[in-house]
């Protein structure tokens, strides 16, 4: 049964100011992320802004927002064949556990000027 949806969109431009401070990276990201997008050089603009579409996706998902949520406790990464999947830190998987799902799917997208991030979460 689908518990909820959310779907976000970020402009990559947003982002690119955000590499040049750490501080704010820190108050957003998991080290992990951090991490991930720099590795991908030219791309971590649109890696963040995947990831941070990601996280208000699942606040709407959630049907109550991130008000009581540390954006880092919810980590975006990839398996080894590139899928992307949610990882929840304490605040985060609280929240998850009180909307009555089990399970959520994750779908990324990003192009030059834009990233999308879908969340669908669902009791099994």
């Amino acid at each position: 049964m689908i518990v909820g949806v959310g779907i976000d969109i970020v402009k990559t431009e947003r982002m690119e100011h955000w590499l040049s401070n750490q501080k704010l990276l820190e108050r957003f990201f998991h080290t992990e992320e951090i991490a991930l997008a720099f590795s991908r050089e030219k791309a971590a603009a649109q890696t963040l802004s995947a990831r941070f579409a990601a996280k208000e996706a699942f606040g709407k998902a959630l049907g109550t927002g991130l008000s009581h949520i540390v954006l880092k406790d919810i980590l975006i990464l990839n398996r080894e064949n590139g899928k992307p999947y949610i990882q929840l830190g304490e605040s985060a998987k609280t929240a998850f556990d009180n909307s009555g799902a089990n399970m959520a799917h994750i779908s990324l997208s990003h192009e030059r000027e834009n990233a999308i991030a879908m969340i669908v979460l669902e009791r099994v």
